[in-house]
């Protein structure tokens, strides 16, 4: 008989209200979920066990960036663990700041409950696709030099190892690949994201991530080109 494993969903904020509206509602769609309202109290239950994903206030209390140390703190113990950002400080500094940290998405307040939840199931799909071993190549598998990328389960590998993108820098590998040595426009690249709040120093962003993470395997890699003042461009040469 197969055992269905029930996600276990971290939610981390201050006000009891909202604490109390996404933990029901996200419960109501399957999940098992465990709230706190504080720093020290995800940090002592964090402890015990990690989530299958965590959504992060970033003020807690008097915490002004408390959310942002959880982050860098769940990320230090299982660097593929999903984190969404969820939270009033919309400022472009801050989504920088979150990004750059790892998360993998930043969502304003006020939000539909029913997009949140389908951004949870969402960003579980990718990270349970990406942990199945790989028998064999997908025949969603595309090959680009020494990039391959596999649009089923959203994963890319370089000179044969896997590169740890988040669901959106794939999404903008993807795009950024379609056509090797043509730009690709900051729009194009923001519409990949399929996230809000995004601008060109959003997209910069994400591209020194996805810069760093091939680096980590080859330290000579330079195949993504800056087009200064419209986008970017993947060349091979």
């Amino acid at each position: 008989m197969e055992v269905i494993l029930v996600k276990y969903i971290a939610i981390v904020e201050d006000d009891p209200d909202q604490r109390s509206n996404y933990a029901d509602a996200i419960s109501k769609k399957g999940y098992e979920v465990v709230a706190y309202g504080s720093r020290s109290e995800a940090s002592a239950g964090f402890d015990e066990k990690l989530p299958d994903l965590a959504i992060l206030d970033i003020i807690l209390g008097e915490e002004v960036d408390a959310g942002f140390q959880i982050c860098r703190d769940l990320l230090a113990r299982d660097p593929s663990l999903p984190v969404i950002f969820l939270t009033e400080r919309i400022d472009e500094i801050d989504k920088i700041s979150g990004l750059r940290l790892g998360a993998w998405d930043y969502l304003p307040k006020p939000i539909s409950l029913d997009y949140l939840a389908e951004r949870i199931s969402s960003l579980l799909r990718i990270n349970e696709a990406r942990d199945q071993p790989q028998q064999t190549e997908s025949d969603a598998a595309r090959k680009i030099g020494a990039l391959t990328l596999d649009q089923d389960a959203l994963l890319a590998s370089w000179q044969g190892e896997r590169i740890d993108l988040s669901g959106t820098e794939f999404r903008m590998l993807s795009k950024l690949v379609r056509m090797p040595g043509h730009a690709v426009s900051y729009e194009t690249l923001m519409n990949a994201t399929m996230q809000s709040l995004v601008t060109n120093n959003t997209i910069n962003t994400h591209m020194r991530n996805i810069r760093k993470k091939f680096e980590k395997i080859d330290a000579n890699f330079s195949c993504i080109k800056s087009e200064y003042g419209y986008g970017y461009r993947w060349s091979q040469s």
